[in-house]
């Protein structure tokens, strides 16, 4: 459990994580920032032109702890893949 102090305090992480084809016209990453008050940066993307397939999205995440650890809850229990970065000097 988080003290509140750590709960507040802004922090980043970066995550990377596969859009499904069924998702493609859902705002994911919108909604990332409007219902978790993140600020989101893309800092790479794969998709296909014609949108058939999965979407990869690098993302780093930039907010509260409690407001990343949501969000990620999120992206989760729409079974979405996420790989949460754990080294500092890339993937």
């Amino acid at each position: 459990m988080l003290s509140k102090a750590e709960d507040d305090r802004l922090t980043q992480q970066r995550i990377r994580v596969r859009i499904t084809k069924q998702y493609h016209q859902e705002p994911i990453i919108s909604h990332l920032i409007s219902h978790y008050q993140l600020t989101i940066n893309i800092t790479a993307a794969i998709l296909g032109a014609n949108a058939n397939g999965d979407g990869w999205f690098d993302l780093e995440l930039r907010g509260n702890q409690t407001h990343i650890q949501d969000a990620l809850v999120y992206l989760s229990d729409l079974g979405l893949e996420v790989w949460e970065d754990t080294d500092k000097d890339g993937w």
